[in-house]
């Protein structure tokens, strides 16, 4: 399972289109054997630094990011997509509007 999300000003993350989306990617977050505790350590351990890389670039001030759970128990990914939920600064990035590698 993987979830592409979009990160930065929370007054902006839902003003990127698709397009912008895709022109700007900046980190792929590999969760794979992380327990549930482990992976929002390391979610908010890198945060920080993906939200001043938006706020460093251009209008909205957003960047796209891709987090990978793996395909075992669901469990890492419900957590993983709480915290999507719960963080701020964070959204579900828009169906479709994944880079290419």
């Amino acid at each position: 399972t993987s979830y592409q999300i979009n990160v930065g000003l929370s007054e902006n993350l839902y003003l990127t289109s698709k397009k912008q989306a895709r022109r700007r990617s900046s980190a792929t977050i590999d969760l794979h054997g992380f327990t549930k505790s482990e992976a929002t350590d390391k979610l908010e351990e890198v945060l920080p630094s993906l939200v001043d890389e938006a706020v460093r670039g251009s209008y909205p001030f957003v960047i796209s990011a891709n987090i990978v759970c793996g395909g075992g128990s669901q469990e890492l990914s419900e957590t993983v997509a709480s915290w999507i939920k719960k963080t701020r600064c964070v959204a579900n990035a828009p169906k479709n509007s994944l880079m290419p590698q």
